[in-house]
């Protein structure tokens, strides 16, 4: 009889260990939550964003332009899994990561720090069936954001560094429109994490440190030899680097992750990553597919040595949305973008 017993107890625990494991591994590798704060990216007052103990903040050489707003990075891995490096575009990442994106305006640029209104927050979460985005949306306390898949259309004042109050429309694209940007090879895929965007010096709590260093310090990432040899992307503000290289960056990342062979665009032949060389591929007397009127009266993508000639600079200086380039996050010119490129024409040589 005790011997029965102790069979029948041995086959229920072996059965309730099957079960648990079946559902472990039936659960998904996150878990979409309706509000921000359900996540525990962050502690405290969740409007402060102060990351929480697992959630790493980071910061890239050349940010793409969100119509002036500013923004917050961070990146949350999977315990005991690391990123791993690589020297060509985005490092690779372990399926249950999760990068965290925050858009908002200081209320006086002058200012910083001394007052924000934070607009929305993007999740690209890496799941078994590749790369999702979540989008929230801050309510007006400043309290909470909620998961929106329709976007939203937020006015917004603010005053810039001029000293001029700016008021705007901000639109928040919904959940399909972050295809736009993130799509290489018709697969979702993050733009940010990559070495030579990472290879910057960061302000951890800890003191000033190069981040890719940083993350190999903590354990975050695997398979970086020399950090001496990463190449580094320019950013828009350092005139100490070459002018191509500023242009080059602004490019890659305001128009090159569309305009790219496995790009949305690649049907246009205009191919403006980093590495397109100096061709009629990259624009230069090259005449557009079907650009419409979004060609003004001009022929060429690119005219060397004229930039009121060339297509490129005129989509960049309109917020006309029939014209402007790039589509989303354009509803304001960006003025810094555009003499970047203007200067980088007029260089060029006829």
């Amino acid at each position: 009889m005790k011997k029965q017993l102790f069979i029948l107890l041995l086959l229920s625990a072996i059965v309730m260990i099957n079960s648990a494991l079946i559902s472990r591994q039936n659960k998904p590798v996150f878990e979409k939550k309706e509000k921000l704060s359900e996540y525990n990216f962050f502690t405290g007052r969740l409007a402060d964003l102060q990351p929480a103990a697992k959630v790493t903040p980071y910061d890239i050489n050349m940010a793409l332009f969100s119509n002036y707003a500013e923004k917050l990075r961070f990146i949350r891995l999977p315990d005991g899994m690391q990123a791993s490096y690589t020297d060509d575009g985005v490092l690779e990442l372990p399926k249950g990561t999760v990068i965290i994106k925050i858009f908002f305006y200081e209320k006086d640029f002058r200012k910083p720090g001394q007052g924000r209104r934070i607009l929305e927050t993007r999740l690209l979460v890496h799941e078994e069936k590749g790369w999702i985005a979540y989008p929230y949306v801050w309510n007006e306390e400043q309290t909470e954001a909620f998961y929106d898949v329709a976007g939203d259309v937020k006015k917004v004042s603010y005053i810039n560094t001029a000293g001029k109050r700016i008021s705007i429309d901000y639109i928040i694209p919904n959940k399909n429109q972050c295809k736009g940007c993130h799509l290489r090879n018709n697969k979702m895929t993050p733009i940010g994490p990559t070495a030579v965007q990472l290879n910057k010096d960061y302000y951890y709590s800890s003191g000033k440190q190069n981040q890719l260093g940083y993350w190999q310090q903590h354990g975050l990432l695997n398979g970086l030899q020399n950090l001496d040899s990463v190449g580094k992307y320019a950013s828009l503000e350092d005139k100490s680097q070459s002018l191509d290289s500023r242009a080059r960056a602004y490019l890659d990342v305001n128009c090159g992750t569309c305009h790219h062979p496995q790009g949305p665009a690649n049907a246009s032949g205009l191919f403006l990553h980093y590495d397109q060389d100096a061709s009629v591929e990259m624009g230069i007397m090259k005449s557009p597919v079907a650009a419409g009127r979004g060609a003004g009266k001009n022929s060429f993508d690119i005219v060397p040595g004229k930039p009121h000639k060339s297509i490129l600079s005129f989509r960049m200086q309109t917020n006309d949305p029939g014209i402007a380039m790039p589509e989303l996050g354009r509803e304001q010119v960006h003025k810094e973008g555009v003499m970047l490129i203007k200067e980088w024409i007029k260089q060029m040589k006829e």
